[in-house]
């Protein structure tokens, strides 16, 4: 019978062990389910923060760019003036000296 009881006892004892590691168990996975994880997002936010003033420099780097490049399409011309004076002139002088030889040969 003692060994029954020996047998009787440790399965007992093990039985508690058990029901303990349970209530352990279920006290840690309630803790668990309450805790809630918080980042820390301050470093990200100033990341973030100084890409978007970053960003902001280059789109007007860009738009300051393209107003002047619109602006000197704008002003530009194929020729200067004077190049275009001189070659009108030019070309009624032409014309003119092949009158004046057609007619003189009339």
């Amino acid at each position: 019978m003692t060994k029954l009881e020996e047998l009787s006892t440790l399965l007992v004892n093990e039985i508690e062990d058990f029901n303990k590691g349970i209530e352990k168990l279920e006290a840690i996975n309630k803790e668990i389910s309450i805790t809630k994880i918080q980042m820390d997002l301050k470093e990200y936010k100033t990341i973030i923060e100084e890409h978007q003033e970053k960003m902001r420099q280059q789109i007007n780097t860009q738009e300051r760019f393209e107003s002047r490049f619109n602006d000197k399409l704008k002003q530009a011309k194929i020729y200067p003036n004077w190049a275009v004076i001189v070659f009108i002139i030019a070309l009624l002088f032409g014309f003119g000296s092949l009158a004046f030889v057609f007619l003189t040969k009339i």
